[in-house]
């Protein structure tokens, strides 16, 4: 019998609701920013549990540029606004600190001169190196010479895009040990004559360096050349891989990091065997000929991340749909169709898939700047919207159950701030190890109830799509999920 008709006979058996709901026991770190976005000063980072209890407080002499990252030895990496940036636009930052809990600052590095300005996100990597978001000044003339044909400012420049990985050196310098540039990727299709002629649909792997405005006018430095708007980058250690957010055209990226510089630069080499070009990307394939607004997915979304090995979703891209629908956020979850070699498949002619999320989360929440979501180890998920649905209310930090059930709710009591993410650890995290949380076996999903869901999960679990298993699927004890958990899972509900 297939796994579609079980699903559908057991769907009667399971339609019972014994609740027990669950938040995960951790600490919740954040960084507001008065002024929100592009606000000036400096700031805080707090540490709190669930009760709101403050376990700790950093404080900074400048703000934010998106989110604080907690190491295993209780120091933290801080991306934050430099004093007088040399690029200006929303998400502008060009400094990373690493401090200590007692606050002693041992690294701090800038990155911000003619050529690169720090920007958004950054992600600390375990050998100590930070991958770093940058835009990449060009000029109009530069442009103009790869085949663009406007541009949009009265800078006349084009911010391209740059991932630097930085190895710190003492107390205040650094290295750029590997590097990628998506000005070496890029594709046109007006000019025989100029560079990365060709059909745009035939290579989704390259930039169409025509799509989308480069930089207006207004922001909140100004005019500005912010072409494609980077706001988020994730590291995948298994893969070694990178993704990445573009807000202004509505996807996110995968590249190759296990490449050389020289290799990023082209198209060949790393496991990929594709060099620096585009392993998948995802949410608006109109920027590829390959769609139009009808099959645009993304609206301004941020905060793209993997979801950690161990957790429910485990390998799955977990992201923040800033413009679902009007004045309405969503979480959304996909199953990317990652191949066994580290690639990705794309049918020809079609855009990559998935056609949507395999989990959503949306309603009751909005905000147009920042924002983001991370799963926690139980399968419930952490949301910020940044600004408390646009500027309403404080920034709020909500968890959330598989079901969308609201176990922990927390708004901040600071009307014109901004949060950009919240991200809540496990409190055995600094002392180095993350065990697989309390459960309930049978609550899969940890909605604090038995349910069709649970019952779909440890289906999923024992198919391979798009979950590896998990302690509380494994009903019988015998330390594998299979058809016999679902013969347990049936029998434990007749329990109650």
């Amino acid at each position: 019998m297939g796994m579609k008709h079980i699903k559908k006979i057991l769907f009667a058996l399971l339609n019972i609701t014994i609740g027990f709901g669950q938040v995960f026991d951790g600490f919740t770190l954040f960084s507001p920013v008065a002024g929100g976005p592009g606000g000036p000063g400096g700031g805080d980072s707090y540490l709190i549990d669930n009760d709101l209890e403050m376990i700790h407080t950093w404080e900074h002499s400048r703000g934010a540029a998106s989110i604080p990252y907690l190491l295993p030895d209780s120091s933290i990496i801080y991306p934050f606004r430099v004093q007088s940036p040399t690029m200006i636009a929303g998400g502008v930052g060009g400094g990373i600190a690493h401090i200590l809990w007692n606050g002693t600052v041992v690294w701090e590095f800038t990155v911000s001169n003619d050529t690169y300005q720090h920007h958004h996100d950054v992600q600390p990597l375990s050998n100590g190196n930070v991958l770093v978001i940058a835009w990449e000044r060009k000029t109009a003339d530069e442009a103009y010479a790869m085949g663009r044909q406007i541009i949009n400012n009265s800078l006349n420049e084009l911010w391209s895009e740059a991932i630097l990985e930085i190895e710190p050196v003492g107390s205040d310098d650094g290295n750029i040990v590997w590097e990628w540039h998506i000005w070496d990727h890029l594709i046109q299709d007006v000019d025989p004559s100029l560079p990365g002629y060709g059909n745009i649909s035939a290579h989704p792997e390259l930039m169409d360096i025509n799509y989308g405005n480069a930089g207006s006018n207004q922001g909140p430095g100004g005019p500005n050349g912010d072409w494609k708007h980077f706001n988020a980058i994730d590291y995948n250690a298994d893969q070694d891989q990178i993704v990445v957010s573009s807000r202004h055209h509505n996807e996110i990226y995968i590249i190759d990091h296990s490449t050389t510089t020289e290799e990023s630069a082209g198209h060949t080499g790393g496991n990929s065997g594709m060099g620096g070009d585009f392993l998948y990307r995802w949410g608006n394939p109109q920027v590829y000929d390959r769609g139009n607004n009808v099959d645009q997915l993304l609206d301004s979304q941020h905060g793209v991340n993997w979801i950690p090995e161990g957790f429910p979703g485990a390998g799955n891209l977990i992201l923040y749909n800033n413009n679902y629908t009007n004045n309405n956020s969503a979480v959304f979850e996909i199953v990317t169709p990652l191949t066994e070699s580290g690639n990705y498949t794309i049918e020809i002619g079609q855009p990559y898939g998935p056609d949507d999320p395999v989990w959503m989360h949306s309603g009751g929440f909005h905000s147009n700047v920042q924002s983001g979501a991370f799963r926690l180890p139980n399968g419930n998920t952490l949301i910020t919207d940044a600004d408390g649905t646009g500027g309403n209310s404080g920034a709020r930090m909500f968890e959330v159950t598989n079901s969308g059930n609201i176990v922990w709710d927390f708004v901040y009591p600071e009307n014109n701030a901004m949060v950009a993410r919240a991200q809540k650890y496990d409190p055995e995290y600094i002392n180095g190890t993350i065990d697989f949380p309390e459960y309930t076996v049978g609550d899969i999903d940890f909605d604090g109830s038995f349910g069709i869901t649970d019952l779909c999960y440890i289906v999923d679990m024992m198919t391979d799509y798009g979950y590896g298993p998990t302690p509380p699927a494994d009903i019988n004890g015998d330390g594998n999920v299979n058809i016999s958990d679902i013969v347990s899972f049936i029998q434990l509900i007749m329990q109650y």
